[in-house]
């Protein structure tokens, strides 16, 4: 038996070598929809146990494409998390929102032209879940104040659109994306924010800019190391302030998307396939009270 344990995190493999976790140990998980990125790695933070996923794998092998997104979220889900702090890499597409600042998004666009696997519910049970609002209202504010609390600079609202990557935008892509109404760029967490509503996860995005997108003529054309430069600076305030949630998150909090499964399902129970119950059973555990 596995343990229990209610907050995750998904990012960079360097969250979890935050010096303050102890207790540390890896959890190797096979699911219904192969494996996940990573072993994931559940360690005490603040007290708190915590389980932390490396989203590309370790040593970033996997590009944005090729994250086994089901996987990852039914593997969180099969350990009893309730609520995930995403943290992500993006780009800015507003001036003010300058490389080394912090936002907490409120909304998402999903621009991801390739295919990906947006839901579990793709054969033998149907369901629609809401995701009008992307993002759980409670932890965002969690993750708001964190920030503030460790002296970084936030931003609490934000669009926060999705491209297949793994390339970087073309001006005009980045151009568009701005009337568009969209404030920062990245490439990961669609459809990681749906897969956990349907999971009944309370999902937030802690994000950092590492660059102005290529929209700003000013600045030069993102690269690799202009980013990984600046991701050397923002992984410090991104680990305090996931520290800082940790240390101040009740994990028995009931936000609303503790029960989006509620209405969602238009599957009669009579004509569910026992088989896609059972692949489903953790997703599943609370609205079909399994």
């Amino acid at each position: 038996m596995m343990e229990t344990v209610k907050i995750g995190v998904i990012g960079g493999s360097g969250l979890y070598n935050m010096p303050q976790i102890t207790d540390k140990m890896s959890v190797a998980i096979d699911t219904p929809f192969g494996k996940p990125s990573a072993d994931i790695i559940i360690g005490t933070l603040r007290g708190k146990r915590v389980a932390f996923l490396a989203r590309h794998g370790q040593g970033h092998v996997l590009a944005p494409s090729a994250i086994p997104q089901r996987a990852n979220m039914w593997a969180m889900k099969s350990l009893g998390i309730r609520f995930i702090i995403s943290v992500n890499a993006v780009g800015s597409l507003r001036e003010d929102y300058a490389p080394s600042h912090l936002v907490i998004p409120d909304q998402l666009f999903d621009y991801n032209i390739g295919i990906r696997e947006r839901s579990f519910f793709h054969e033998g049970i149907v369901a629609h879940v809401s995701v009008a609002e992307p993002f759980d209202e409670h932890l965002r504010k969690q993750l708001s104040a964190a920030v503030k609390a460790v002296q970084g600079t936030v931003h609490d609202r934000g669009t926060l659109i999705i491209e297949d990557g793994a390339r970087f935008a073309t001006r005009a892509e980045s151009i568009i994306f701005r009337q568009w109404g969209c404030d920062i760029i990245g490439m990961t967490a669609a459809p990681e924010a749906f897969l956990a509503r349907e999971a009944e996860i309370a999902y937030a995005c802690l994000t950092h800019i590492t660059d102005y997108d290529s929209w700003h003529e000013e600045e030069e054309a993102v690269t690799v190391e202009m980013v990984m430069a600046t991701i050397g600076k923002n992984i410090d305030v991104a680990k305090k302030a996931v520290a800082y949630v940790v240390e101040n998150l009740d994990e028995e909090t009931v936000t609303p998307s503790h029960s989006a499964l509620d209405g969602a399902l238009t599957t009669a129970r009579e004509a569910m396939p026992q088989s896609a119950i059972d692949k489903l059973a953790p997703i599943l555990k609370r609205a079909l009270k399994l």
